[in-house]
């Protein structure tokens, strides 16, 4: 997978950047582009497109992850329960107090009632809160009969077709697997996918059923929890220990919980991340401004520099890269935008102790500890699991994390995981030595660099890891 590996070790950015396949990047010579740049994970948003086209960009993607030499994560995004107003002619202009009804697939036209792409009368309650045109129109719900759902609105605006819903107050009651999320899962579980993303979760039943499906279907994938209700921040320390990675995505998440919150809940999430060693994906209108314009503000910057200082794992670009006119320099200003940050920090990151106290959390503290004392130039981990590598990740060092795995799905999971630069190597007792000779060979690493490897008496078994070395390379 190694094309082009001889790169010097200070040009690994260590926070990872995942770019959002759309029409703007729907080709090989855009996904080349993409991870050229800088990608390290793309995400396929199951909102859109068919599995025809999903089965040709992962196609795209693995070609050109072997092209440029460096593992991939895909993430398949799933819809969930995403709802939004139906068809309907014109624009609706609605005044505070204004009463209005909403009803499934209803014609506007004939009933009066505003058609919704989702039945929210077997959901909602009196009382609940409605959030109508994404944010911009809040109502009230005040009857729910016969399947309708009456509300008073709460402020002027207007209501255009198709336009996002979201229920603050809502209990989905572990019902947001979808229909046709379940088709896209079973069509994922045959196909390349590293990572599945689930939308709207609230408690961590939504994960263990997700996580039980992949595992009857077979599949690899890990889980990433996608917070965006106020019920998964609420629950929010049990969701991260129990994903195997999260995603922030602020969007959804600024319109059911207050705007003002989700920086703070956004700091909380990372630091549940580096506590448990899950990885966090920090979304939503990261660089917007360059969906058309080839320059991000500032504000947009100093948020991508924020994301990296508090010890985000991914930054990622939606829009940007999906709809946007300048893909490619979206990316590569993410990386420029990053990799100053990381050379100028004047902090580390602070990350609160870890709380267990297993074999493998005590062996990477040890790893860390005798790389920092002897100021390795590198940590060489071998891993099965990718496990190892989570947790020396977690411990947030200065100092490059390479992993070594003799599985290809690891590889490909870990390339969004903090700092760490894989390499797939056979099974060998001694693969991380053999690397690191390569590494050698390839100019990453330095006639009398010291480096600290990490393996086990048993490669290419999990959890494993028990013997710690120190090597000057000759």
């Amino acid at each position: 997978m190694e094309a082009v590996s001889n790169l010097s070790l200070k040009s690994f950015k260590r926070t990872k950047i995942v770019a959002t396949i759309g029409p703007s990047t729907d080709s090989y010579e855009a996904i080349l582009g993409l991870i050229q740049a800088g990608a390290n994970g793309l995400r396929l948003n199951f909102s859109h497109g068919t599995h025809e086209e999903r089965t040709r960009q992962i196609g795209w993607i693995r070609h050109a992850s072997g092209v440029v030499g460096k593992p991939v994560a895909i993430i398949q995004d799933l819809q969930g329960p995403k709802i939004r107003l139906g068809d309907f002619e014109g624009v609706v202009n609605v005044r505070k107090g204004q009463a209005l009804s909403l009803k499934y697939q209803a014609d506007y036209a004939q009933t009066g009632h505003l058609p919704t792409q989702y039945d929210l009368s077997s959901k909602v309650k009196r009382g609940e809160r409605i959030y109508l045109y994404d944010g911009k129109v809040q109502a009230t719900v005040t009857t729910v009969r016969e399947g309708i759902v009456y509300v008073k609105i709460e402020n002027d605006g207007i209501l255009i077709k198709r336009k996002g819903i979201n229920l603050p107050d809502t209990d989905f009651g572990g019902d947001i697997i979808t229909k046709k999320d379940k088709a896209d899962i079973v069509y994922g579980s045959t196909q390349d996918i590293d990572y599945v993303s689930l939308s709207f979760i609230q408690t961590v039943d939504d994960i263990v059923k997700l996580r039980k499906m992949l595992t009857n279907l077979g599949s690899t994938a890990k889980v990433i929890a996608k917070i965006e209700t106020r019920a998964a921040v609420e629950n929010i320390d049990s969701i991260v220990r129990e994903g195997d990675a999260v995603m922030i995505a602020r969007g959804d998440l600024a319109v059911e919980t207050p705007p003002e919150s989700v920086p703070i809940v956004q700091r909380q999430i990372i630091a549940l991340g580096i506590r448990y060693a899950k990885p966090t994906i920090v979304a939503t209108q990261m660089l917007l401004s360059m969906t058309e314009l080839p320059e991000p503000t500032r504000a947009e910057v100093s948020d991508v520099a924020t994301a990296v200082l508090v010890g985000a794992d991914c930054v990622m670009l939606s829009d940007e890269t999906a709809n946007g006119k300048y893909p490619i320099e979206a990316v590569a200003m993410m990386k420029r935008v990053i990799c100053y940050t990381e050379d100028h920090a004047p902090l580390g990151v602070v990350f609160p102790e870890h709380t267990d106290h297993s074999r493998q959390t005590a062996i990477s503290k040890a790893i860390i500890s005798l790389a920092d004392t002897i100021q390795a130039r590198a940590i060489v981990a071998e891993t099965k699991s990718g496990a190892t590598a989570l947790q020396i990740a977690s411990q947030r060092s200065k100092i490059p994390l390479i992993a070594v795995t003799n599985d290809t799905r690891t590889a490909q999971q870990l390339a969004i995981v903090y700092d760490v630069k894989t390499y797939v190597r056979p099974i060998d007792l001694h693969a991380a030595s053999k690397l690191t000779d390569w590494l050698l060979k390839q100019h990453v690493l330095g006639k009398g660099d010291m480096v600290v490897t990490a393996s086990g008496q048993h490669p290419g078994v999990v959890g494993t890891t028990d013997t710690i070395k120190v090597r000057v390379l000759e």
